[in-house]
Protein backbone atom coordinates (compact mmCIF):
# COMPACT_ATOMS: atom_id res chain seq x y z
CA UNK A 1 0.00 0.00 0.00
CA UNK A 2 0.87 3.67 -0.64
CA UNK A 3 0.19 6.93 1.03
CA UNK A 4 -2.37 8.92 -0.58
CA UNK A 5 0.27 11.89 -1.10
CA UNK A 6 1.86 9.26 -3.31
CA UNK A 7 -0.91 8.10 -4.91
CA UNK A 8 -2.42 11.62 -5.83
CA UNK A 9 1.34 12.09 -7.00
CA UNK A 10 1.43 9.37 -9.91
CA UNK A 11 -2.40 9.71 -11.25
CA UNK A 12 -3.23 13.80 -11.27
CA UNK A 13 -2.16 14.75 -14.31
CA UNK A 14 -3.31 18.90 -15.05
CA UNK A 15 -0.51 21.71 -16.02
CA UNK A 16 0.75 21.95 -12.50
CA UNK A 17 0.96 18.73 -11.36
CA UNK A 18 3.70 16.22 -10.74
CA UNK A 19 2.99 13.24 -13.30
CA UNK A 20 1.15 15.93 -15.71
CA UNK A 21 4.82 17.26 -15.67
CA UNK A 22 6.42 14.12 -16.67
CA UNK A 23 4.20 13.61 -18.96
CA UNK A 24 3.98 16.77 -21.22
CA UNK A 25 7.83 15.90 -22.03
CA UNK A 26 6.38 12.80 -24.48
CA UNK A 27 4.48 13.29 -27.20
CA UNK A 28 0.53 12.27 -26.50
CA UNK A 29 -1.76 10.62 -28.74
CA UNK A 30 -4.45 13.64 -29.17
CA UNK A 31 -6.75 12.39 -32.18
CA UNK A 32 -7.05 10.37 -35.06
CA UNK A 33 -6.51 11.53 -38.53
CA UNK A 34 -9.86 9.46 -39.09
CA UNK A 35 -12.10 12.56 -36.70
CA UNK A 36 -11.37 15.04 -39.60
CA UNK A 37 -13.02 13.37 -42.13
CA UNK A 38 -16.07 15.33 -41.31
CA UNK A 39 -14.71 18.71 -40.83
CA UNK A 40 -11.83 20.55 -40.00
CA UNK A 41 -12.33 21.48 -36.50
CA UNK A 42 -12.19 18.51 -33.67
CA UNK A 43 -12.63 19.38 -30.28
CA UNK A 44 -9.81 17.42 -28.29
CA UNK A 45 -9.59 16.92 -24.21
CA UNK A 46 -6.24 16.27 -23.59
CA UNK A 47 -3.97 16.40 -20.10
CA UNK A 48 -6.82 18.46 -18.39
CA UNK A 49 -6.67 20.75 -20.89
CA UNK A 50 -9.46 22.16 -23.36
CA UNK A 51 -8.01 21.99 -26.93
CA UNK A 52 -8.99 21.92 -30.85
CA UNK A 53 -7.23 19.97 -34.07
CA UNK A 54 -7.45 22.37 -36.73
CA UNK A 55 -6.78 22.04 -40.41
CA UNK A 56 -6.02 24.50 -42.89
CA UNK A 57 -6.30 24.65 -46.91
CA UNK A 58 -3.06 23.75 -46.69
CA UNK A 59 -3.57 20.14 -44.58
CA UNK A 60 -1.75 21.75 -41.83
CA UNK A 61 -2.43 20.69 -38.95
CA UNK A 62 -2.72 23.05 -35.51
CA UNK A 63 -3.33 22.45 -31.37
CA UNK A 64 -4.91 25.22 -30.18
CA UNK A 65 -6.72 26.16 -27.13
CA UNK A 66 -10.83 26.41 -27.10
CA UNK A 67 -12.90 28.26 -24.41
CA UNK A 68 -14.89 25.72 -22.26
CA UNK A 69 -18.31 26.35 -21.40
CA UNK A 70 -18.39 27.16 -17.78
CA UNK A 71 -18.99 23.51 -16.03
CA UNK A 72 -18.16 22.06 -18.91
CA UNK A 73 -18.14 18.06 -18.60
CA UNK A 74 -14.08 16.83 -18.96
CA UNK A 75 -15.42 14.07 -21.46
CA UNK A 76 -18.20 16.88 -23.52
CA UNK A 77 -17.37 17.07 -27.24
CA UNK A 78 -18.55 20.52 -28.67
CA UNK A 79 -20.02 20.65 -32.62
CA UNK A 80 -17.40 22.11 -34.49
CA UNK A 81 -19.99 25.21 -34.89
CA UNK A 82 -19.20 25.91 -31.22
CA UNK A 83 -16.02 25.99 -30.75
CA UNK A 84 -14.26 28.94 -30.18
CA UNK A 85 -10.94 29.62 -29.50
CA UNK A 86 -8.63 31.12 -27.33
CA UNK A 87 -6.57 33.60 -28.53
CA UNK A 88 -4.72 33.72 -25.60
CA UNK A 89 -4.34 30.24 -24.85
CA UNK A 90 -1.34 28.30 -25.68
CA UNK A 91 -1.15 26.24 -28.72
CA UNK A 92 0.96 23.09 -29.15
CA UNK A 93 2.80 21.69 -31.98
CA UNK A 94 1.73 18.15 -33.90
CA UNK A 95 2.34 15.08 -35.60
CA UNK A 96 0.15 12.89 -37.86
CA UNK A 97 2.43 8.72 -37.38
CA UNK A 98 0.19 6.02 -38.50
CA UNK A 99 -3.22 7.44 -38.23
CA UNK A 100 -2.99 8.90 -34.72
CA UNK A 101 -1.84 13.10 -33.99
CA UNK A 102 0.27 12.97 -31.51
CA UNK A 103 1.02 16.41 -29.68
CA UNK A 104 3.77 18.17 -27.62
CA UNK A 105 2.56 20.07 -24.54
CA UNK A 106 5.90 20.41 -22.60
CA UNK A 107 8.74 22.51 -22.29
CA UNK A 108 11.22 22.78 -24.75
CA UNK A 109 12.19 21.00 -27.84
CA UNK A 110 9.88 18.34 -28.19
CA UNK A 111 11.87 14.06 -28.17
CA UNK A 112 12.40 12.53 -31.29
CA UNK A 113 10.18 9.23 -31.87
CA UNK A 114 11.47 6.00 -31.26
CA UNK A 115 11.96 3.49 -34.87
CA UNK A 116 9.71 1.63 -33.37
CA UNK A 117 7.62 -1.26 -35.55
CA UNK A 118 4.59 0.53 -35.56
CA UNK A 119 6.40 3.85 -36.92
CA UNK A 120 8.54 1.78 -38.81
CA UNK A 121 5.80 -0.29 -41.25
CA UNK A 122 4.01 1.13 -44.03
CA UNK A 123 0.76 2.55 -43.57
CA UNK A 124 -0.87 -0.24 -45.48
CA UNK A 125 0.60 -2.63 -42.65
CA UNK A 126 -0.88 -0.34 -39.35
CA UNK A 127 -4.20 0.31 -38.07
CA UNK A 128 -5.36 2.62 -35.52
CA UNK A 129 -8.29 3.21 -33.69
CA UNK A 130 -9.33 4.47 -29.75
CA UNK A 131 -11.71 4.16 -27.13
CA UNK A 132 -12.70 5.97 -23.65
CA UNK A 133 -12.88 4.72 -19.95
CA UNK A 134 -13.93 6.62 -17.36
CA UNK A 135 -11.14 6.16 -15.21
CA UNK A 136 -7.63 7.54 -14.37
CA UNK A 137 -4.70 6.67 -16.65
CA UNK A 138 -2.36 4.90 -14.51
CA UNK A 139 -5.16 1.77 -13.22
CA UNK A 140 -5.77 1.82 -17.28
CA UNK A 141 -1.68 1.66 -17.79
CA UNK A 142 -1.04 -1.08 -14.68
CA UNK A 143 -3.49 -3.54 -16.21
CA UNK A 144 -1.64 -3.66 -19.01
CA UNK A 145 1.98 -4.30 -17.20
CA UNK A 146 0.08 -7.83 -15.64
CA UNK A 147 1.21 -10.46 -17.26
CA UNK A 148 -1.19 -12.94 -14.90
CA UNK A 149 -4.54 -11.50 -15.22
CA UNK A 150 -5.19 -12.75 -18.84
CA UNK A 151 -5.47 -15.98 -17.70
CA UNK A 152 -8.02 -15.02 -14.70
CA UNK A 153 -10.19 -11.85 -16.46
CA UNK A 154 -9.53 -13.19 -19.65
CA UNK A 155 -10.34 -17.00 -19.31
CA UNK A 156 -12.49 -18.74 -21.71
CA UNK A 157 -14.10 -21.52 -21.36
CA UNK A 158 -14.18 -23.17 -24.73
CA UNK A 159 -11.94 -22.55 -26.89
CA UNK A 160 -12.73 -21.12 -30.80
CA UNK A 161 -10.81 -22.65 -33.80
CA UNK A 162 -7.84 -20.14 -34.17
CA UNK A 163 -8.28 -20.23 -37.76
CA UNK A 164 -10.49 -17.26 -37.05
CA UNK A 165 -8.75 -15.00 -35.39
CA UNK A 166 -8.47 -12.11 -37.37
CA UNK A 167 -8.27 -9.39 -34.83
CA UNK A 168 -8.93 -11.37 -31.93
CA UNK A 169 -5.91 -11.47 -29.40
CA UNK A 170 -5.22 -14.75 -27.89
CA UNK A 171 -7.14 -16.60 -30.65
CA UNK A 172 -3.81 -17.99 -32.05
CA UNK A 173 -2.05 -21.75 -31.55
CA UNK A 174 0.49 -22.23 -29.42
CA UNK A 175 2.95 -24.08 -31.52
CA UNK A 176 4.55 -26.69 -29.87
CA UNK A 177 1.74 -27.19 -27.04
CA UNK A 178 -0.62 -28.49 -29.37
CA UNK A 179 -3.28 -26.32 -27.84
CA UNK A 180 -4.19 -22.87 -28.41
CA UNK A 181 -3.46 -19.58 -26.26
CA UNK A 182 -6.70 -19.57 -24.63
CA UNK A 183 -6.35 -23.30 -23.06
CA UNK A 184 -2.78 -22.38 -22.32
CA UNK A 185 -3.78 -19.04 -20.54
CA UNK A 186 -6.51 -21.05 -18.79
CA UNK A 187 -4.46 -24.05 -17.75
CA UNK A 188 -1.44 -22.28 -16.75
CA UNK A 189 -2.44 -19.47 -14.63
CA UNK A 190 0.71 -18.83 -12.72
CA UNK A 191 3.49 -17.67 -14.59
CA UNK A 192 7.16 -16.55 -13.43
CA UNK A 193 7.48 -13.20 -14.16
CA UNK A 194 11.12 -11.27 -14.97
CA UNK A 195 10.99 -7.60 -15.10
CA UNK A 196 13.99 -6.05 -17.35
CA UNK A 197 14.58 -2.22 -17.51
CA UNK A 198 15.41 -1.31 -20.79
CA UNK A 199 16.08 2.47 -22.78
CA UNK A 200 12.18 2.55 -23.58
CA UNK A 201 10.96 1.91 -20.43
CA UNK A 202 10.44 -2.69 -18.93
CA UNK A 203 10.81 -5.61 -20.62
CA UNK A 204 8.28 -7.52 -19.30
CA UNK A 205 8.63 -11.43 -19.48
CA UNK A 206 6.03 -14.13 -18.49
CA UNK A 207 7.28 -17.54 -18.54
CA UNK A 208 4.43 -20.49 -18.08
CA UNK A 209 6.10 -23.77 -17.93
CA UNK A 210 4.40 -26.91 -19.70
CA UNK A 211 4.80 -30.78 -20.08
CA UNK A 212 7.91 -32.01 -21.47
CA UNK A 213 10.01 -29.13 -20.49
CA UNK A 214 8.70 -26.68 -22.93
CA UNK A 215 7.83 -23.78 -21.47
CA UNK A 216 5.69 -20.59 -23.09
CA UNK A 217 7.13 -17.04 -23.24
CA UNK A 218 5.19 -14.18 -23.69
CA UNK A 219 7.22 -11.07 -24.15
CA UNK A 220 5.16 -7.65 -23.51
CA UNK A 221 7.10 -4.50 -23.23
CA UNK A 222 6.15 -0.46 -20.74
CA UNK A 223 7.48 1.90 -22.90
CA UNK A 224 7.30 5.18 -20.98
CA UNK A 225 5.45 7.37 -19.98
CA UNK A 226 2.36 5.29 -20.52
CA UNK A 227 2.22 2.82 -23.59
CA UNK A 228 2.42 -0.87 -23.98
CA UNK A 229 3.53 -3.20 -26.89
CA UNK A 230 2.41 -6.40 -26.84
CA UNK A 231 1.66 -9.51 -29.45
CA UNK A 232 -1.79 -9.55 -30.42
CA UNK A 233 -0.80 -12.86 -32.61
CA UNK A 234 2.67 -14.13 -34.03
CA UNK A 235 1.73 -11.55 -37.13
CA UNK A 236 0.67 -8.78 -35.69
CA UNK A 237 1.38 -6.16 -32.51
CA UNK A 238 -0.28 -3.75 -30.29
CA UNK A 239 1.30 -0.72 -29.15
CA UNK A 240 -1.53 1.00 -26.77
CA UNK A 241 -0.95 4.32 -25.26
CA UNK A 242 -3.09 5.52 -21.92
CA UNK A 243 -3.90 8.96 -22.34
CA UNK A 244 -5.15 10.87 -19.50
CA UNK A 245 -8.45 13.03 -20.47
CA UNK A 246 -8.86 14.32 -16.93
CA UNK A 247 -7.88 12.99 -13.37
CA UNK A 248 -11.12 10.54 -13.71
CA UNK A 249 -10.84 9.65 -17.51
CA UNK A 250 -8.92 8.25 -20.33
CA UNK A 251 -8.52 7.36 -24.01
CA UNK A 252 -6.54 4.04 -25.22
CA UNK A 253 -5.29 4.86 -28.69
CA UNK A 254 -3.72 1.37 -30.35
CA UNK A 255 -1.72 0.88 -33.20
CA UNK A 256 -2.52 -2.59 -34.91
CA UNK A 257 1.17 -3.36 -36.67
CA UNK A 258 1.33 -6.70 -38.84
CA UNK A 259 4.34 -7.97 -39.50
CA UNK A 260 2.74 -10.10 -42.34
CA UNK A 261 -0.02 -8.95 -45.14
CA UNK A 262 -1.62 -5.74 -45.22
CA UNK A 263 -4.56 -4.72 -42.76
CA UNK A 264 -8.17 -4.52 -43.64
CA UNK A 265 -8.16 -1.25 -42.28
CA UNK A 266 -11.80 -1.12 -43.40
CA UNK A 267 -12.50 -4.33 -41.53
CA UNK A 268 -10.61 -3.40 -38.39
CA UNK A 269 -12.05 -0.34 -38.06
CA UNK A 270 -16.19 -2.07 -38.85
CA UNK A 271 -15.53 -4.19 -36.26
CA UNK A 272 -14.72 -1.41 -33.45
CA UNK A 273 -16.93 1.03 -34.66
CA UNK A 274 -19.71 -1.78 -33.66
CA UNK A 275 -18.69 -1.28 -30.17
CA UNK A 276 -18.34 2.41 -29.68
CA UNK A 277 -20.12 5.73 -29.96
CA UNK A 278 -19.21 8.70 -32.14
CA UNK A 279 -17.94 11.09 -31.87
CA UNK A 280 -16.72 10.69 -28.34
CA UNK A 281 -15.73 6.79 -28.89
CA UNK A 282 -17.14 5.63 -25.59
CA UNK A 283 -18.07 1.56 -25.90
CA UNK A 284 -21.52 0.87 -26.03
CA UNK A 285 -21.13 -1.73 -23.14
CA UNK A 286 -20.53 0.13 -20.05
CA UNK A 287 -21.17 0.41 -16.38
CA UNK A 288 -24.17 1.97 -17.27
CA UNK A 289 -25.79 -1.32 -19.11
CA UNK A 290 -23.50 -3.69 -16.70
CA UNK A 291 -21.27 -4.35 -19.37
CA UNK A 292 -23.78 -6.62 -21.00
CA UNK A 293 -23.34 -9.06 -18.46
CA UNK A 294 -25.11 -12.38 -18.93
CA UNK A 295 -25.18 -15.15 -15.88
CA UNK A 296 -25.85 -17.80 -18.40
CA UNK A 297 -22.36 -16.61 -20.91
CA UNK A 298 -20.72 -16.92 -16.65
CA UNK A 299 -21.84 -20.00 -16.69
CA UNK A 300 -20.51 -21.43 -19.87
CA UNK A 301 -17.89 -19.96 -22.04
CA UNK A 302 -16.27 -16.30 -20.17
CA UNK A 303 -14.85 -15.50 -17.00
CA UNK A 304 -17.07 -12.45 -16.77
CA UNK A 305 -20.03 -12.83 -18.65
CA UNK A 306 -19.40 -9.98 -20.85
CA UNK A 307 -18.33 -11.35 -24.39
CA UNK A 308 -15.67 -12.59 -26.07
CA UNK A 309 -13.64 -8.83 -26.61
CA UNK A 310 -10.87 -8.75 -23.86
CA UNK A 311 -11.21 -4.90 -23.54
CA UNK A 312 -14.43 -4.93 -22.53
CA UNK A 313 -13.09 -7.01 -19.46
CA UNK A 314 -10.26 -4.71 -19.15
CA UNK A 315 -12.51 -1.91 -19.07
CA UNK A 316 -15.29 -3.10 -16.15
CA UNK A 317 -11.95 -4.45 -14.31
CA UNK A 318 -10.21 -0.60 -14.06
CA UNK A 319 -13.28 0.95 -14.13
CA UNK A 320 -14.51 -0.81 -11.58
CA UNK A 321 -11.57 0.66 -8.95
CA UNK A 322 -13.55 4.20 -9.24
CA UNK A 323 -12.54 7.09 -10.99
CA UNK A 324 -9.38 6.86 -8.93
CA UNK A 325 -8.07 3.65 -8.04
CA UNK A 326 -7.34 3.93 -4.02
CA UNK A 327 -3.85 2.49 -3.52
CA UNK A 328 -3.86 3.13 -0.02
CA UNK A 329 -5.38 -0.27 0.66
CA UNK A 330 -3.99 -2.16 -2.08
CA UNK A 331 -1.21 -5.39 -1.48
CA UNK A 332 1.34 -6.38 -3.78
CA UNK A 333 2.19 -9.64 -4.37
CA UNK A 334 5.17 -11.53 -6.80
CA UNK A 335 2.89 -11.24 -9.66
CA UNK A 336 2.82 -7.32 -9.80
CA UNK A 337 6.78 -6.93 -10.38
CA UNK A 338 5.87 -4.83 -13.47
CA UNK A 339 3.52 -2.38 -12.02
CA UNK A 340 6.17 -2.54 -8.44
CA UNK A 341 9.06 -1.23 -11.02
CA UNK A 342 6.61 1.15 -13.40
CA UNK A 343 5.73 3.01 -10.24
CA UNK A 344 9.48 3.27 -9.10
CA UNK A 345 10.10 4.28 -12.61
CA UNK A 346 7.74 7.32 -12.75
CA UNK A 347 8.67 8.57 -9.22
CA UNK A 348 12.32 8.74 -10.79
CA UNK A 349 10.97 10.85 -13.54
CA UNK A 350 8.97 13.00 -11.31
CA UNK A 351 11.98 13.84 -9.01
CA UNK A 352 14.24 14.13 -12.68
CA UNK A 353 11.62 16.81 -14.07
CA UNK A 354 11.75 18.58 -10.51
CA UNK A 355 15.16 18.58 -10.39
CA UNK A 356 15.46 19.65 -14.20
CA UNK A 357 17.60 16.76 -15.23
CA UNK A 358 15.46 16.16 -17.89
CA UNK A 359 18.09 14.24 -19.63
CA UNK A 360 17.78 11.50 -17.01
CA UNK A 361 14.19 10.86 -18.77
CA UNK A 362 14.12 7.95 -20.72
CA UNK A 363 14.04 8.41 -24.41
CA UNK A 364 14.70 12.02 -24.22
CA UNK A 365 18.21 12.16 -25.66
CA UNK A 366 19.09 12.87 -28.99
CA UNK A 367 19.90 8.91 -29.71
CA UNK A 368 16.25 7.72 -29.10
CA UNK A 369 15.85 7.62 -33.12
CA UNK A 370 18.24 4.46 -32.88
CA UNK A 371 15.83 2.50 -30.43
CA UNK A 372 13.78 -0.32 -32.11
CA UNK A 373 11.50 -3.08 -32.02
CA UNK A 374 10.35 -3.81 -28.88
CA UNK A 375 10.45 -7.72 -28.74
CA UNK A 376 6.83 -8.89 -28.04
CA UNK A 377 5.85 -12.17 -29.17
CA UNK A 378 4.73 -15.47 -27.90
CA UNK A 379 6.58 -18.54 -28.27
CA UNK A 380 6.97 -22.53 -27.13
CA UNK A 381 10.66 -23.23 -26.11
CA UNK A 382 12.72 -25.84 -24.45
CA UNK A 383 12.84 -24.60 -20.70
CA UNK A 384 16.59 -24.18 -20.72
CA UNK A 385 16.95 -22.22 -23.70
CA UNK A 386 13.63 -20.14 -24.07
CA UNK A 387 15.54 -16.88 -24.70
CA UNK A 388 17.87 -17.97 -27.18
CA UNK A 389 14.13 -19.53 -29.48
CA UNK A 390 12.43 -16.67 -28.35
CA UNK A 391 14.83 -14.37 -30.21
CA UNK A 392 15.62 -16.36 -32.78
CA UNK A 393 11.59 -17.02 -33.55
CA UNK A 394 12.01 -12.73 -33.67
CA UNK A 395 14.26 -12.83 -36.42
CA UNK A 396 12.60 -15.52 -38.17
CA UNK A 397 9.28 -13.15 -38.08
CA UNK A 398 11.15 -9.98 -39.31
CA UNK A 399 13.22 -11.84 -42.02
CA UNK A 400 9.94 -12.88 -43.92
CA UNK A 401 8.06 -9.50 -43.16
CA UNK A 402 7.40 -7.43 -46.22
CA UNK A 403 8.65 -4.50 -45.21
CA UNK A 404 12.07 -3.93 -43.32
CA UNK A 405 11.83 -5.20 -39.83
CA UNK A 406 15.29 -6.33 -39.48
CA UNK A 407 17.25 -5.27 -36.20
Amino acid sequence: MISQELNDQMTRIGPATQAGGVLRHYWQPAALIDELAHGDKVPVNLLGERLVLLRDAQDTLTLATRVAAQGEPAVHYPAAADIEIDTNGPTYPVVEMKGVVFAYLGPGRPPDFPNFDCFRAPDSHVFAFKGLWECNWLQALEIGIDPAHASFLHRFLEDENPDDSYGKQFRDKAEGANMPITQLLREYPRPDIEVDETSYGLKITALRHLESDLTHVRITNQIFPQAICIPMSREMIITQWHVPVDDENCYWFTLFTSFDSPVDKDLMRAQRLKEHVLPTYAPRKNKSNDYHYDPQEQATLTYTGMGLDINVHDQWAVEGMGPIQDRTQEHLGRSDKAIIRYRRLLRGAIAAVEAGRRADLPMQNRTTTAITGPLSNDAIADRQNWQDVCHQMDIARRAACSWDATL
